[in-house]
């Protein structure tokens, strides 16, 4: 390391209750941006499929619509996300890349087909068009890689110092086949949980970029379109229960919105989690727990029990896949609670992410 980390800018304490103002641990994607969610947004703009609450909006055409326009799915996947990554380049990837796999993966852990995006861009004035024009190119290839269009845009300059560089929002829209109803309330006691991948990668690889930590071997971050790997998922296990891909709040946040959403308990086992041993030593060093840390490019499935083993080898026949790893069931006890199995034996409730662990990271 070139100088000493200053461990007080890498983690957050849980941030005090403030009714009046915006915290930085609302972004999060843990608890405090759930109950922003709900105390704000969903009373005033709430609806039967905002109120789901899924990665992805599912959205049922109209019949004339379909017969008049020729639509060849009576439903769609609809999604929107922003980007806002500090620093905008790093191992393995960079905002623009991130944006469209982000965009590009919530369609498809729904089941979906990803077929057009749309990109809005918030520049920070003085960002270098050089790096600018290097970031549309990674768009680019990234469309190309998951072959989807992007279709429309637009583009706003803000004040020098109001944008770290540069925002990127993104919507996407993906085709939903007949029949195919994946949900997170769709969750049974029995299920197994499976994650397709070593965790953390992504955002332990922003912290040692940012905190100059260096590691023997190369990490990169995880960024990656998921749509093949889901489509041969669900190919093989049309069972699947449901999909998701733990980005803000990690792990931990999203076992927790599924432990809530279909009422069950959730039990993982530590040792069963696959991760790598960069990751593991960073997040010691830095007194981060990895359940909490942010992924680009793994998702998590919930799938019956007789049918787990078949969906492992499936998605360990994939580049994306071949670290996949069953880390745990849906249990009748504690519901809407997860707990897990630690490395000694006993166990230890693992909650949503209280504040904000490590900011601007997607």
């Amino acid at each position: 390391m070139s100088e000493p980390i200053n461990f007080n800018r890498i983690t957050c304490p849980v941030p005090l209750a403030n009714d009046e103002q915006v915290l930085l641990g609302h972004g999060s994607g843990g608890r405090m941006s759930a109950e922003l969610i709900r105390r704000v947004f969903l009373p005033e703009l709430g609806n039967d499929v905002l109120n789901a609450m899924e990665d992805q909006a599912t959205l049922i055409l109209p019949a004339n619509f379909i017969q008049d326009a020729g639509v060849p799915s009576a439903r769609l996947a609809f999604t929107t996300d922003s980007f806002v990554v500090k620093p905008i380049f790093f191992p393995g990837g960079d905002i623009g890349k991130l944006a469209v796999h982000g965009t590009v993966n919530d369609l498809a852990v729904g089941g979906a087909t990803p077929q057009y995006l749309s990109a809005a861009f918030i520049l920070e004035e003085g960002l270098s068009i050089r790096d600018l024009k290097r970031i549309v190119v990674s768009m680019r290839q990234a469309c190309a890689e998951a072959g989807v269009l992007l279709v429309t845009g637009d583009t706003k300059v803000v004040d020098r110092g109001k944008c770290d560089q540069l925002f990127i929002t993104t919507s996407g829209i993906g085709a939903i086949p007949a029949g195919r109803n994946l949900s997170i309330r769709n969750a049974r006691p029995g299920d197994r949980i499976l994650v397709s991948g070593t965790i953390g990668d992504h955002g332990i690889t922003i912290m040692s970029v940012r905190e100059g930590i260096e590691f023997e071997t190369v990490l990169e971050s995880d960024t990656a379109p998921l749509h093949i790997l889901t489509q041969r998922m669900l190919e093989a296990c049309p069972t699947i229960r449901c999909m998701r891909d733990p980005t803000r709040g990690g792990v931990s946040s999203t076992l927790n919105e599924l432990a809530e959403a279909s009422r069950v308990g959730v039990k993982i086992v530590e040792t069963a989690i696959p991760m790598r041993r960069e990751v593991h030593a960073a997040c010691e060093m830095l007194g981060l727990d990895p359940l909490y840390v942010a992924n680009e490019g793994k998702l998590i499935a919930v799938v019956p029990a007789a049918e787990a083993q078949q969906l492992l080898d499936v998605m360990r026949n994939h580049p994306l896949g071949c670290n996949a790893a069953i880390i745990g069931e849906v249990v009748d006890d504690h519901p809407g609670m997860v707990v897990m199995q630690s490395l000694i034996g006993g166990e230890r409730v693992v909650t949503m992410l209280s504040g904000e662990q490590l900011p601007r990271i997607c």
